[in-house]
């Protein structure tokens, strides 16, 4: 999976007493000497009397998710979840559009939609794609672009959202999940054609839980909210994509 590492936890109870949606996350103790916590978006769930189950999938940027990615079967980990408000879902079929380490999260999305949306997927090359096989059955198409050109389209996703909304399909959202520049030009291309917009915002974070006010997004009404406790998850319009 590249540079990219899958963990499936095991979490009592966590799925079934929680109001589970996708776009999600966990807030994750990694080694006792880092103080913050590692925010990490819910890929897959289970929930089931013989114990719920979460996969995680993530990319090694540091001391902290070099030392998650080093643990092994039976090792505890200190997890808070599921945390924030994920996707507002319906019947599908949505568009989903997943960019680098913004893509896990997106199969859950294609999960909740029962197999009718299309992805759409962007990564820095062939060798950082990710979760290919697992939107090939999940999903009913999904395209795929790269920086350099090595795999599929060569430029970005936002190309690809305008070359399908301009086909005859009817989808009832675009769904995105990915850097800022990437969801800012995503929410351009469905403001275009008028189809609903809801993103996954990347921030730092401190607590997890709205206390800190690290992970503050402002919004273009003035507010300020906080991607944490009132995300990750927003609706494009309401976005300040300028600030």
């Amino acid at each position: 999976m590249g540079d990219a590492v899958c963990l499936v936890l095991e979490a009592g109870d966590m799925v079934r007493t929680s109001d589970v949606r996708p776009g999600q996350f966990v807030h994750i103790k990694c080694g006792d000497g880092l103080l913050l916590r590692r925010p990490i978006s819910v890929c897959e769930w289970t929930g089931s009397r013989d114990g719920d189950t979460l996969t995680i999938v993530f990319e090694v940027r540091g001391e902290g998710t070099s030392w998650l990615a080093d643990r092994r079967e039976g090792d505890m980990l200190d997890v808070l979840g599921l945390l924030g408000n994920g996707f507002d879902m319906g019947d599908g079929p949505y568009l989903l559009v997943g960019g680098g380490i913004g893509v896990p999260p997106m199969l859950g999305c294609a999960g909740a939609s029962g197999g009718a949306s299309t992805a759409v997927l962007g990564f820095r090359s062939r060798d950082k794609a990710i979760l290919l096989d697992r939107f090939a059955e999940d999903c009913a198409n999904y395209l795929v672009a790269t920086d350099d050109g090595s795999l599929g389209h060569h430029g970005f996703v936002d190309a690809l959202v305008r070359q399908e909304l301009e086909k005859e399909h009817h989808y009832r959202g675009v769904l995105a999940c990915g850097p800022r520049p990437m969801l800012k030009n995503v929410a351009k291309a469905a403001a275009e054609f008028g189809v609903p917009c809801q993103v996954s915002m990347e921030e730092r974070m401190g607590c997890g839980v709205g206390a800190c006010l690290v992970c503050a997004a402002p919004m273009k009404d003035g507010t300020v909210r906080h991607v944490c406790k009132d995300g990750p998850v927003f609706y494009a319009e309401e976005v300040d994509w300028d600030a």
